[in-house]
């Protein structure tokens, strides 16, 4: 965790039981560590909801390090690596790499293979699978006010030969830039006056292994305070005085810097701030104010921050900064994110154009998942498809919908994963990663931990048995008004229902937060109608038996029937999906010849290359007419060759 404590959020926190469904690890981490968790958007419905915890930094570098070093099958050797090595298949010369860099095409074809890394040291270690994960280091330069130097992150170094290295492969390379706030000393802050934010009781880990983390009973508190049209004057008063707030580089649009929040809501006069613990008291004393990133000077920094409420008197122990770093087009990955350039080059994380742990994570797993897939079979049965790989589509999960987003969109600004972004939100929840993910990655040897796959397979037995259990109670409709007590009217239509029709027609609900405290962050009027999964008498009520069943079965079953019907459309449409993906497009196809098509679609084709007719539909600028028209030409082609 290089920047902020915590993992999870809204969209983020999904990931994150996605990574661990595979069984990932930032997840199971996070939860050793937390010191304050949280499920955002609580008082909105499951498919929206979005776990967060607090990490305390040496509790989770120490449990990861730990890990790592007892690790079967992985050696860790540190060192910085300046270049990647290259078997070139086809000698192209170095005006060709520099055309290929600066031109919007993807080669049909890669035109080398990794073989290794050289180190700044000069030693080489040979590898059939390379996968690269930069961070903010590739190119990096930190800005604080006028200053600017070679970092990734303050005090370490950037990484410039890899850079190059990747620009002479031909790799397209573009800037973007992110930023920190100040760290404050928490023993000088008077949270007096500023509203606490407390962590939920009981707590929801990340991991499904886990059913309650170390720290539960001692968790952290958070405070909010916020800025003042002071400190926002003082801002404009010295735009002059900061590099990184230029337009000509993208910053994250989602979690901007102060500068861009006060330059692009001009009319706001004040805005949030969290002042959140990076650790328990006996670590440390410091505070991340989560909503203040910012690279102005040291001075005007430490004088800003003291306008703010309950900071008259705050040490500042790190000014706030911005980086600036390179990024490779994605467009230029396979699904695999493997490189279409270099066969056995995988990339993840913000080297990808994508913004955040939660994130590099993911892709993390799925690219290592790959590259190892990939060694340990032939050449030849990778490139026919054969060896087994990692994938997944948009209906899949969030980890799906980011790369597909990443492979055939690109990213003109740094890519962070929310919950609007995937038109299957509702079933690609948090709490359904595991039935979604954990047989198929096991299927790959991904998941070997035997202990969790009992648990999914018990997980499965339960919710089976509840749902039974609700099917059996059925009653005609005037039954059922009675069992209500006459509160609502039930349809008389002479057609037995069950216990299951009635919650997925709204007639009954379940206690979401059972056994839990009412959170300081949802207001007191929404607490009622947040509380209840579906409405009317609690199930129990009616059912006494479904007391018995554990509270994760109990909402698990009444969140997939609450949304059955969604559920169905959402099924169908993802067949759909499906059929769509299965229909794949030579790497190799010439798109200029494709008649009826546009000079955009065929640049936008040529950029992209999509693998399936699927994708190639969801590239923005790409039309109907031109689909018909590209499957057109494919199917003669293809019955021209078999002729």
């Amino acid at each position: 965790m290089s920047c902020n404590p915590s993992f999870g959020g809204i969209g983020k926190g999904v990931l994150v039981r996605e990574v661990d469904a595979m069984d990932g690890l930032c997840g199971r981490m996070a939860d050793l560590g937390g010191v304050q968790f949280r499920i955002l958007n609580r008082s909105k419905g499951p498919a929206v909801h979005g776990p967060r915890a607090q990490v305390d930094r040496v509790i989770y570098k120490r449990n990861m390090l730990q890990t790592l070093q007892t690790y079967a099958g992985l050696d860790i050797k540190a060192g910085s690596v300046a270049d990647i090595l290259l078997d070139r298949s086809t000698e192209l010369d170095e005006q060709a790499l520099k055309r290929l860099a600066s031109q919007d095409s993807t080669l049909a074809t890669s035109s080398a293979t990794v073989v290794g890394v050289r180190l700044e040291s000069g030693e080489i270690i040979r590898a059939r699978k390379v996968v690269i994960t930069t961070g903010t280091f590739l190119g990096g330069e930190i800005h604080i006010g006028l200053k600017a130097f070679p970092s990734g992150r303050k005090g370490e170094a950037a990484s410039i030969g890899l850079s190059k290295s990747l620009k002479d492969a031909g790799f397209r390379l573009g800037r973007m830039k992110t930023g920190t706030p100040p760290r404050l000393d928490g023993l000088t802050i008077d949270y007096s006056r500023m509203p606490k934010q407390l962590g939920d009781m009981p707590v929801s880990p990340f991991s499904f292994i886990h059913d309650s983390v170390p720290h539960a009973n001692d968790q952290v508190v958070c405070y909010q305070t916020h800025t003042t049209p002071a400190v926002h004057d003082m801002i404009r008063a010295n735009f002059d005085q900061s590099i990184h707030i230029r337009e000509t580089i993208r910053g994250p649009r989602y979690c901007p810097s102060l500068e861009s929040k006060v330059k692009r809501f001009s009319e706001k006069e004040s805005h949030l701030i969290w002042l959140e613990p990076e650790g328990l008291p006996e670590h440390t004393s410091t505070v991340y104010p989560n909503g203040i990133s910012n690279t102005m000077p040291e001075d005007i920094q430490q004088k800003f921050l003291r306008m703010i409420p309950g900071l008259e008197n705050v040490v500042m122990t790190q000014p706030g900064y911005g980086v600036e770093y390179d990024h490779v087009d994605p467009r230029e990955l396979k699904r695999t994110l493997e490189t279409k350039r270099v066969t056995g080059l995988y990339m993840a994380g913000q080297i990808n154009g994508t913004t955040g742990y939660e994130e590099a994570a993911a892709q993390g797993l799925l690219a290592g998942a790959n590259a190892g897939l990939a060694a340990v079979h032939s050449k030849a049965e990778c490139e026919s498809q054969e060896a087994p790989q990692l994938t997944l589509d948009r209906s899949d999960g969030y980890l799906g919908v980011l790369i597909d987003d990443l492979i055939t969109r690109g990213v003109n600004e740094p890519y962070r994963v929310f919950t609007a972004r995937s038109e299957y939100r509702l079933s690609s929840r948090a709490n359904n990663a595991d039935l979604r993910l954990t047989r198929r990655a096991a299927a790959l040897g991904l998941v070997r931990d035997s202990a969790r796959l009992a648990r999914l397979d018990t997980v499965e037995a339960d919710m089976a048995h509840a749902q039974a259990m609700l099917e059996q109670v059925v009653h005609l409709p005037h039954i059922w008004e009675a069992q209500m007590g006459g509160s609502r009217r039930v349809v008389r239509d002479g057609v037995r229902k069950s216990a299951l029709d009635m919650i997925r027609k709204g007639f009954l609900s379940e206690d979401l937060w059972a056994g839990a405290r009412d959170p300081e962050n949802v207001p007191p009027e929404h607490i009622p109608k947040a509380r209840k999964l579906a409405g009317g008498p609690e199930i129990s009520a009616i059912v006494p038996a479904w007391a018995d069943v554990p509270l994760d079965i109990r909402q698990r079953v009444v969140t997939e029937a609450m949304y059955h019907g969604h559920l169905r459309q959402l099924s169908a449409e993802a067949n759909t999906f499906k059929r769509e993906e299965s229909m794949r497009l030579p790497a190799d196809i010439d798109y200029s010849k494709v008649r009826v098509l546009s000079h955009e679609e065929v640049d936008k084709l040529s950029i992209v290359r999509p693998d399936t007719f699927g994708a190639a539909k969801r590239i923005d600028g790409i039309t109907p007419g031109g689909i018909l028209a590209l499957l057109k030409y494919v199917r003669q082609n293809r019955a021209a060759q078999s002729a």
